[in-house]
């Protein structure tokens, strides 16, 4: 994450992660079930392009999940695309998960 995200608080709203620069948004929609919680889209508003603010609501939710010991169900592409580039992550992942095999 770059350094400037690292001030910049997550926020857990009813049925997002987000993030805000600027007066913009970086989020990650997601379902929690139990001691699971699915990602299932992450997107940055436009004006966040090539700034890294995509990565940085990964890496916090990421956190996020692992600091309230629940298990991740990666169904976002990007974000399973972001676990296959960084597989210490592959600890929060649900072994039960139908992809777990490809990260």
């Amino acid at each position: 994450m770059k350094p400037e995200f690292e001030n910049i608080p997550l926020v857990k709203a009813e049925k997002r992660f987000e993030i805000e620069i600027n007066g913009h948004y970086a989020l990650i929609d997601y379902r929690e079930m139990g001691h699971q919680i699915a990602l299932v889209h992450t997107e940055a508003e436009p004006e966040l392009a090539g700034t890294g603010a995509a990565v940085a609501v990964v890496e916090k939710t990421l956190a996020y999940i692992e600091e309230h010991d629940k298990k991740l169900l990666p169904f976002c592409p990007y974000v399973f695309a972001y676990i296959k580039k960084h597989p210490e992550w592959k600890r929060i992942v649900d072994e039960k998960f139908e992809g777990y095999d490809k990260l």
